[in-house]
């Protein structure tokens, strides 16, 4: 311990001086806790400010693999929707087919390869 000043030696630095020179001491310590506090404050923000940007970097692994399975579906729908194309085709020439199939199949080949374009339309609408 500390001997502010002529005291009795027992190694307390507030017995020689009274109070007030335990008040600075108190003081002394708090100011070098609060400094080390701001310090550590700032670091750890500095650290979550850096840390920030590369949280927003990552994409979800939900997206991943939603896109991932929308262009495995769209590669194995091309050769279909032409298949069935030229079968709805063959139909119609032959006139064996309900107009209801053909109409049904150009919707469903819409729907399916503009899936995208769809989804970005109605989040327009919805504003999200």
């Amino acid at each position: 311990m500390r001997d502010y000043g002529q005291g009795t030696g027992s190694g307390e630095p507030w017995m020689s001086r009274g109070l007030s020179a335990q008040r600075q001491c108190i003081q002394r310590q708090c100011a070098r806790g609060l400094w080390v506090q701001r310090v550590q404050r700032l670091a750890a923000a500095s650290a979550m400010a850096a840390v920030h940007g590369l949280a927003w970097a990552q994409q979800s692994p939900f997206l991943e693999g939603a896109t991932s399975l929308q262009a495995n579906l769209l590669a194995w729908l091309t050769p279909i929707a032409i298949i069935l194309v030229m079968v709805l085709g063959a139909m119609a020439m032959a006139n064996r087919m309900s107009w209801g199939w053909c109409l049904g199949a150009i919707l469903g080949i819409a729907i399916a390869f503009g899936a995208p374009q769809i989804v970005t339309w109605v989040r327009g609408m919805f504003g999200v």
